[in-house]
């Protein structure tokens, strides 16, 4: 049984909140776990935006909103996904991150299989 898209936007959208949230709430704790950072205003900038991605997502109850909120949802997890299959090979990124790619993947399958 595929879960409804108004579902899915809910929790990725919270998914996101909560990941933006991360690196501006607790840096130590976010470095001890994907590794350290040399341009600390890129994780604040990163956690911004997936702060706004996850609130649209969250918001949007009208059907229009949903598409809104799907493609927002399919866009940013293929975007961050990519870079975490980009940079981790390069040695730019910690392998934890290849753990993003997995989940951003699930959250892909998650929306293409969602329910209207």
């Amino acid at each position: 049984m595929a879960l409804r898209a108004s579902s899915v936007a809910v929790v990725h959208g919270a998914a996101n909140i909560a990941g933006g949230l991360w690196p501006l709430v607790h840096l130590t704790s976010f470095e001890a776990v994907l590794g350290p950072k040399v341009d600390r205003w890129l994780v604040a900038t990163v956690g911004g935006l997936l702060i706004v991605n996850g609130l649209v997502q969250v918001s949007n109850r009208t059907p229009g909103g949903i598409t809104a909120a799907r493609r927002l949802g399919i866009g940013t997890a293929a975007v961050l996904a990519a870079v975490d299959l980009v940079y981790v090979p390069k040695g730019r990124i910690s392998p934890m991150y290849l753990v993003d790619a997995a989940v951003e993947v699930g959250w892909i399958l998650a929306w293409v299989t969602a329910e209207p």
